[in-house]
């Protein structure tokens, strides 16, 4: 059982004028659109930290909606199949106790903070496929027993400085991938974990992937100079 806030909805209406003054909501919709487009793939670490910057500086709507035009659409609040109709969320809890494993996998859309307040119950957090819509996840951790699991993917940092941990194993396993991966996304953990384990890691390989000696992420092939 979770308690949700929603974020508010985008406006309805008529597209403004292009020569209208863009408000800090205006600026902050497109950085969240130009970093699920880095998160997918489509822009580089130097593209995403031009547009960023470019973003938090424009003046009109015309200037912002020139940052996003060879992009993909996308709304922060229908963020790709399988998210028809949700909602970016500014908090998410998770509660149980002594209930069955809770799991979030497959293309869900990150809450700015997440709140587990679980006694012995196994939580895995499978980052690999989720919407990625702000480049910080607070994780607040209330939990005793069983193990903690985030699996993440080439980009995601984990901070665990906040997290206290109490007869608690912990265990933090990176994926190979190249030096020059972008960060789309910092994750710190915070509270406090008794008993059981804590485990970071990135996805394990299909059987077919094992066969042909692939890894889950290919690494990134180096830029070439001019």
């Amino acid at each position: 059982m979770s308690g949700e806030t929603p974020a508010a909805k985008e406006p309805s209406g008529p597209t403004p004028s292009p020569e209208l003054r863009a408000s800090h909501a205006d600026r902050d919709r497109v950085v969240d659109v130009l970093r699920i487009a880095a998160g997918d793939g489509l822009l580089t670490a130097d593209e995403l930290d031009e547009r960023l910057e470019a973003a938090l500086s424009a003046r009109t709507l015309g200037e912002l909606a020139v940052l996003t035009a060879d992009l993909p659409a996308v709304s922060t609040a229908a963020p790709g199949a399988g998210t028809a109709g949700a909602e970016v969320k500014e908090v998410v809890r998770i509660e149980g106790a002594f209930s069955g494993a809770v799991k979030r996998t497959g293309r869900w859309v990150l809450p700015r903070r997440l709140e587990l307040a679980v006694a012995w119950c196994d939580v895995t957090l499978d980052l690999t496929e989720a919407v990625i819509t702000q480049d910080t996840l607070r994780i607040d951790v209330g939990m005793a027993g069983k193990s903690l699991t985030l699996i993440t993917r080439p980009g995601i940092e984990v901070d665990t400085d906040g997290l206290a941990l109490v007869h608690c194993k912990f265990r933090h396993r990176r994926a190979r991938t190249s030096t020059d991966t972008p960060t789309t996304l910092r994750v710190e953990l915070t509270g406090q974990k008794v008993h059981g384990k804590v485990v970071v890691r990135p996805p394990r390989r299909t059987f077919g992937q094992w066969l042909l000696r692939r890894p889950v992420f290919p690494p990134s092939r180096p830029s070439l100079s001019p």
